[in-house]
């Protein structure tokens, strides 16, 4: 592992790293926020997981997640959307390739030999962080926006236990029946349908559901309404009788303007379910 930067942040510190993946077999780089407390002992973990086009640094800069997390004592980690390099297959559209990951291992061409972002996140990274780092791997929750609340949703009902607690923003959350889902599947896991529920959270809301609180915060007046399909998991919440929240925000958007907005509320919301 490299540093690439660290910054001093509300008390604690702000890093950037790299390391060599073995999930997607590229150089990946991660930010990781660590709260003053840090230097005392291990801490809780909160996985935020971006959306298209995103890199580890969207997030890191513009959700102001950081106060939250050091008033709270707990640590952030913000990984890349999907490997980089010049090795890496790539598309020209923005929603396909780099930036665009969809948090699922790939096993068509040319996209196999590294979008294993599923690895990456739920397996390569952890391992790394929790030897480098003073985390309590007892102790995480995860959150996302759009992409990444489609992905933070899905890995939290498939590791039953190793969340305390998920919650997302604006989440992609019908991809088998979008437009953002059908293309990237299709892509990325072949033409078999089969393969591409164990990646629907609304599917897994309605068969598995999440053995914790679950906050879901979507804007009303988002311009990718049609693409996310927030009905379909607030449906799916309903009739599985989820514990937790689906709160439709009047007037926002689908920018980063809307996460920063509630960004406190969603980590407050991890720090109650992380001490409970």
């Amino acid at each position: 592992m490299k540093t690439i930067s660290e910054n001093r942040c509300f008390g604690g510190v702000q890093g950037v790293y790299s390391h060599a993946s073995q999930a997607t077999g590229t150089d990946m780089t991660f930010g990781l926020f660590l709260p003053a407390g840090a230097e005392d002992g291990p801490v809780p973990l909160l996985w935020y997981l971006s959306g298209l086009t995103c890199t580890h640094e969207n997030a890191m800069v513009k959700a102001g997640a950081q106060r939250w997390a050091a008033e709270a004592g707990i640590a952030l980690i913000f990984p890349d959307t999907s490997p980089r390099g010049e090795e890496v297959a790539d598309d020209a559209a923005y929603d396909l390739g780099k930036g665009a990951g969809f948090y699922v291992n790939a096993t068509e061409n040319p996209w196999a030999p590294h979008f294993r972002m599923w690895d990456y996140i739920t397996r390569d990274l952890p391992e790394l962080v929790f030897k480098a780092f003073p985390l309590e791997e007892g102790l995480q929750a995860i959150t996302g926006h759009s992409m990444g609340g489609h992905g933070a949703l899905t890995i939290a009902m498939s590791f039953p236990g190793r969340f305390s607690s998920v919650s997302a923003f604006a989440p992609i959350a019908s991809p088998t029946s979008s437009d953002w889902g059908r293309k990237q599947f299709t892509a990325y896991l072949g033409e078999d349908e089969s393969t591409w529920a164990q990646h629907d959270s609304s599917l897994l809301m309605k068969r598995r559901g999440f053995d914790g609180p679950v906050l879901i915060d979507q804007g009303g007046s988002d311009q990718f309404l049609d693409l996310l399909k927030p009905e379909a998991l607030a449906g799916a919440m309903a009739e599985r009788r989820q514990g937790g929240s689906f709160r439709m925000q009047k007037g926002y958007d689908h920018s980063y303007f809307f996460v920063s907005s509630f960004i406190e509320d969603h980590i407050a919301f991890h720090v109650d379910a992380l001490r409970g």
